[in-house]
């Protein structure tokens, strides 16, 4: 998802309208994929950095993904002693 919004760096001038059309539909996607309040503050802060101008390089769904699921390897191997 973080590459669809690196896209629109490509269309020099229209790469700004691109992030207008895509901010609502990366936030409603992250909030689906993320789930419960998690994913509905992710999500706001997703539509933000992709509507904001210069932020675009933040990788938010791989970041979240990474917060997510980093921990559960450390979880799985403490209950397994």
């Amino acid at each position: 998802m973080d590459m669809i919004g690196y896209l629109t760096y490509t269309i020099p001038v229209l790469g700004e309208l691109g992030d207008i059309l895509w901010a609502p539909v990366s936030a409603l996607i992250f909030s689906i994929s993320f789930g419960g309040w998690k994913g509905v503050f992710g999500g706001f802060f997703n539509f933000l950095e992709e509507i904001l101008p210069g932020t675009d390089f933040i990788p938010s769904f791989t970041l979240a993904w990474m917060l997510k699921n980093m921990g559960k390897d450390r979880r799985l191997s403490a209950a397994s002693r």
